[in-house]
């Protein structure tokens, strides 16, 4: 009888993602997946590659899993949940912290993450083919944990910044889950993080002639890796506004985002230069 690390090995799709008591829009994970080879992992999707070794325990109640990563976070360690059922696999994830959830449910401040994974290929259940080992650490509590992408001299965007509002599509974010959006502006390589998630890392080209002051994406991972979007930013003292066009998309002409629009309009804080 086939193991439970036996019938998860191949590519899962996230279908549905719920983190710290909220539940994110399917336009912020689309196209993320999880491989499993053998006992090693790797994980894309928001941006960014993660990679590193799976524990699974059948014998407990709910059964649990463990992701130890590889790269510069080599040793870390998050903890959680999980159920699989056909080609049906949720988890529910500690990103903060080592404390084990002990159901499938998250909260605000609980720092747990909750996915329903889809088999993407039933043919490759059985294959056991080592992935690649390229890593990138995960985002945490200060700037400095991670490894951002850098680029060129600093720009005025340069620093950290907190998230204030965001507004996709028409939608408003939840002010719950604003809290955990940080974005990360290294010269001209900007890197946007929700929680232990990587929405957004893109190199980008400011034209402060144009009025409203010009910014273009070339995004270099994820779904739209080399895809370019347009946008425009307004920057007052230490607060920034930014409304980005979906790729292919013309630019905005104002700073905000309605239903239907593609757009997504965000406002941020500086936090450190």
């Amino acid at each position: 009888m086939p193991s439970d690390l036996d019938r998860l090995q191949g590519n899962w799709n996230i279908t549905s993602l719920e983190l710290d008591g909220h539940q994110l829009p399917p336009t912020s994970f689309n196209n993320s997946s999880i491989t499993i080879a053998g006992s090693h992992f790797t994980s894309v999707g928001f941006g960014d590659t993660f990679a590193g070794t799976v524990e699974l325990n059948e014998q407990t109640r709910p059964k649990t899993f463990d992701l130890i990563f590889s790269g510069s976070r080599a040793g870390i360690r998050n903890s959680g949940i999980y159920q699989l059922v056909g080609d049906t696999w949720t988890i529910c994830l500690a990103t903060l912290g080592d404390k084990r959830p002990r159901k499938f449910a998250t909260s605000p401040g609980s720092g747990y993450a909750l996915e329903t994974l889809q088999r993407a290929n039933a043919s490759k259940v059985g294959k056991r083919n080592r992935p690649s080992t390229r890593s990138y650490s995960l985002p945490g509590k200060a700037a400095d944990d991670r490894e951002i992408r850098s680029a060129g001299p600093p720009t005025e965007l340069e620093g950290e910044w907190a998230m204030v509002s965001a507004v996709f599509k028409g939608v408003a974010m939840a002010q719950d889950m604003v809290k955990w959006c940080r974005r990360i502006t290294r010269g001209n390589v900007t890197t946007v993080v929700a929680g232990p998630q990587v929405m957004l890392s893109a190199s980008f080209k400011l034209d402060a002639s144009q009025k409203p002051a010009a910014i273009d994406y070339l995004n270099l991972e994820g779904a739209n890796r080399k895809k370019t979007q347009l946008g425009i930013f307004l920057l007052e003292g230490e607060q920034l506004q930014i409304c980005m066009a979906a790729p292919g998309k013309p630019r905005p002409n104002n700073v905000r985002s309605e239903p239907g629009d593609d757009r997504s309009y965000t406002t941020w804080r500086l936090v450190q230069k």
